[in-house]
């Protein structure tokens, strides 16, 4: 085989293996949005008829409620400021990591009678999100 057969050969299987690639990004994209709308059903299923966990099959469902913090549209410097002044600066890079403010916010919340300090009011958006966890059942 001459190089030039090699070089085709390799391009199509590049190119098949992208395409092959491409449909296997589509296909997760497919079932992460069935599992984000199972996951939704499940969760507010569970908390209608309040049932905080249930074993199926030795598997363990039980409801987990997340809180997360973002900053508000258009008010991330002053969020940044309101940080540094409050003292949590060490929070701020060239931005805060998403995972970092919501765990703060959460410990600000905690820390001040289960309400968002009137420092962060307007600087941060807060919701909760309630999801299933789903773990292997400990056997008794």
């Amino acid at each position: 085989m001459d190089n030039s057969e090699k070089m085709f050969e390799l391009a199509d299987r590049l190119k098949s293996l992208r395409d092959e690639k491409k449909d296997a990004e589509q296909r997760v994209k497919e079932l992460n949005a069935a599992l984000d709308e199972t996951d939704a059903a499940l969760a507010q299923l569970m908390t209608d008829t309040e049932t905080q966990n249930f074993t199926r099959s030795g598997t363990m469902f039980c409801l987990t409620n997340t809180t997360r913090a973002s900053a508000t549209a258009d008010r991330k410097d002053e969020l940044f400021e309101a940080l540094r002044a409050e003292g949590y600066g060490g929070l701020v890079y060239e931005t805060v990591n998403a995972n970092s403010l919501s765990a703060f916010v959460r410990e600000q919340i905690s820390e001040n009678d289960d309400v968002l300090p009137d420092w962060l009011e307007g600087l941060v958006s807060v919701f909760e999100k309630t999801t299933v966890g789903v773990r292997k059942a400990t056997r008794k």
